[in-house]
């Protein structure tokens, strides 16, 4: 099986996730960034997908590194340098008979190279389903499992309990009246 890697158009995600896009719109668009990277942190975690998530250095002037944060892959491109343009190298650098690459992002026209390279394509919103009904099942799958543990540890009731200890001490009573004849 190949192993897979996700180059995620930072900015496109942004653009298109509606909790993202209202956080850029209201001039939040630090908590944006921080809130894609925070996400698709745990869809890494639950997914074990590789992830490289791809920013514009526009949106941030004299930004170009690269670094890994979470276990993410987080480029910003030099200022002369389009993500689609970073992305369309990236990718074709990366996809091979044992790797297989799956771009999100929504310039499908502008990437039209790799994806002829046998690079595999997932719009934003296709994206932020996926990553949203994981992350979804893996709370679900969590409450479900604390919910257990909890019946676990205590499998009776209040009302259940006090029951038991009204006859437990019905039963001392009559213990104790039948020791003393």
């Amino acid at each position: 099986m190949k192993q897979q890697l996700l180059i995620v158009d930072a900015y496109n995600m942004i653009g298109n996730w509606p909790e993202l896009a209202r956080l850029k719109q209201a001039g939040r668009l630090p908590e944006a960034r921080d809130e894609l990277i925070n996400v698709l942190t745990e869809y890494k975690k639950i997914t074990g997908l590789n992830i490289s998530l791809i920013f514009d250095a526009m949106y941030v002037p004299g930004n170009s590194k690269s670094y890994r944060q979470a276990d993410l892959e987080i480029v910003w491109t030099s200022k002369d340098q389009t993500a689609d343009s970073y992305i369309e190298k990236y990718a074709s650098e990366k996809q091979s008979r044992v790797v297989q690459v799956t771009v999100a992002t929504s310039d499908q026209a502008e990437q039209w190279v790799i994806f002829s390279e046998g690079a595999l394509r997932v719009p934003a919103l296709e994206l932020r389903k996926w990553v949203h009904t994981a992350l979804k099942e893996v709370r679900h799958t969590a409450r479900r499992t604390q919910d257990l543990g909890a019946v676990r540890k205590s499998p009776w009731n209040d009302q259940q309990l006090s029951e038991l200890n009204q006859l437990r001490e019905h039963l001392e009573r009559d213990h104790v009246k039948h020791r003393h004849k």
